[in-house]
């Protein structure tokens, strides 16, 4: 059977070619895009999805809301500078931020495995409730399930969240423009290399921990700095930088060019990624925000950005450009140029 009846209608995937769920689908590269663009996008066919954001941007009663949901599978679910709690509260207010919207609330499920220590339990509760209150948001409502022991790795957490969107706050990966430019809040990689360092045993001078942040109040700066002229938002997740600028010169049907010299990584990071056999741009970040702002605006953005604690290493990493729309160049700090393509596998599983 060459394909798949879903809802009355047939998807669109070569289900000869993918049989079965590989890692690869949930690590935001090129498989991750083919199940939403292939067979999620299709079976739910609906314009606020089509519009594929951080999250949905709903009319309701004259107000715009975003509405968003994602779900942590993190192992190990303790590591250096976070937890499976703080990184679900943190994944769900930024997306809605990356939406331009002041969070409002949020829900909560968890799906616990049989065996977990309820010591651990409180410790991951005690975290969303610092991390929600840090973002300045109340977890409203949820749910909890068990599974059997040997079923769950501890637990699994989704997240929801409903947010505001400011009169005259417009934010969308298909606004970016030729003459744009590309900013990011600083250095990348820092998440990914932090769990894997837990992982594999790798030590450093310094400990070196994840990222993980609230956006919220970053993002409310640079808006209330630049309005009109922030055109996209984007936190670059799973598949790191590179993918997250892919789907964004896809949708856009732009160019972007990367200036390596210019993209901050710090040198933990980056040795950590030479002995591990991982390139910076396609590891997983979750205290960092792309911002892509008229050309004009870019100067004041910037300093907005270095002004707060989360964009002290702020930086100006590139362009949007009328060439080659739809693909991502890096110019290399020896002068050449190379495509910077969407990541084709899976780097590191479960790092969210």
């Amino acid at each position: 059977m060459n394909e798949l009846n879903l809802f009355g209608a047939q998807c669109p995937i070569p289900i000869n070619e993918y049989p079965h769920v590989l890692m690869a689908h949930g690590g935001g590269g090129r498989l991750t895009q083919m199940l939403i663009d292939r067979m999620f996008v299709p079976a739910f066919d609906n314009p606020a999805l089509e519009a594929l954001h951080d999250g949905a941007v709903l009319e309701v009663g004259g107000a715009r809301l975003a509405f968003s949901t994602d779900s942590f599978v993190i192992s190990p679910i303790f590591f250096p500078g976070g937890d499976i709690g703080s990184l679900a509260v943190h994944g769900t207010v930024n997306d809605l931020a990356m939406c331009g919207a002041r969070p409002i609330a949020l829900s909560a499920g968890l799906v616990l495995e049989e065996g977990l220590p309820m010591d651990d339990l409180w410790r991951v509760v005690k975290s969303m409730q610092a991390a929600a209150a840090n973002a300045g948001v109340s977890i409203v409502t949820g749910d909890t399930k068990v599974v059997n022991r040997g079923k769950g790795d501890g637990v699994y957490i989704n997240t929801s969240g409903i947010g505001l969107i400011p009169d005259g706050v417009r934010v969308s990966p298909k606004l970016a423009r030729p003459g744009d430019v590309v900013l990011i809040n600083g250095a990348i990689a820092v998440h990914g290399i932090a769990i894997m360092s837990v992982r594999e045993g790798l030590e450093f001078e310094t400990t070196l921990e994840s990222d993980t942040a609230s956006l919220v109040d970053l993002t409310a700066r640079v808006l209330e700095t630049a309005g009109e002229q922030v055109h996209t938002l984007r936190d670059p997740t799973r598949g790191g930088l590179a993918s997250a600028l892919n789907e964004i010169a896809a949708q856009a049907q732009v160019g972007i060019r990367l200036v390596e010299a210019n993209i901050p990584i710090w040198d933990a990071v980056r040795g950590a990624c030479e002995i591990l056999g991982l390139d910076p741009l396609y590891v997983a970040n979750e205290g960092k925000m792309l911002v892509i702002v008229a050309r004009e605006a870019a100067d004041a953005v910037l300093a907005a950005m270095k002004d707060h604690p989360l964009g002290r290493e702020a930086a100006i990493i590139g362009e949007v450009v009328e060439e080659h729309p739809g693909r991502v160049f890096l110019r290399s700090r020896i002068g050449g140029s190379r495509v910077v393509d969407m990541m084709s596998g899976e780097q590191l599983p479960r790092i969210c």
